[in-house]
């Protein structure tokens, strides 16, 4: 089998590493010295995984094609008007009140948390069903009392959504 086409980027690291890209690019991190036969051998060994991983982000493009001029500000607009009005619901229900919201474009993460529990979202999660939505409104107002993902957090969550695993596989289609 063909070695698959790759980005080499090399630095000070010490071992191989594989990624693939949400655009569908392959890189693959290596050490500054390490001979390319090692590297495609490795990329050679792991072809199966990268053609898996590819499949994902393509399918995952799909799913979500990036959102037109026009469409971004409509999602924009939805999420700011939809998040402050669960951010109040589910506050009231948790008694967990964050000290500021924050719209975000953020491609990797829906949600997050500062320490000074002020919450972001991307407007990216406009486009997923509301159970989805739903979910990370309750994990990022959890993370105001529990500053990590350990098991009274997920209590936490599960206290106000029961079924939060199925509303979290909801993200990843």
């Amino acid at each position: 089998m063909p070695v698959p086409p790759y980005e080499l980027i090399r630095s000070s690291r010490r071992t191989l590493a594989l990624e693939v890209t949400r655009d569908g690019r392959v890189l693959v991190r290596a050490p500054m010295r390490l001979a390319q036969k090692r590297i495609d051998d490795f990329v050679d060994q792991h072809a199966e995984w990268i053609e898996t991983h590819l499949a994902v982000q393509r399918q995952r493009r799909e799913n979500h094609p990036e959102p037109t001029p026009a469409q971004r500000e409509e999602l924009i607009r939805k999420a700011k008007t939809i998040l402050p009005q669960k951010i109040a619901y589910y506050s009231g229900i948790m008694e967990l009140y964050p000290t500021g919201l924050t719209i975000t474009g953020a491609e990797k993460r829906f949600g997050s948390c500062s320490a000074k529990n002020r919450i972001c979202f991307s407007w990216r999660l406009m486009q997923y069903p509301e159970e989805a939505i739903d979910y990370v409104v309750v994990h990022e107002l959890a993370h105001i009392r529990h500053k990590d993902h350990s098991k009274a957090f997920y209590a936490c969550v599960e206290e106000v959504l029961p079924d939060w695993r199925e509303r979290r596989k909801l993200l990843k289609l």
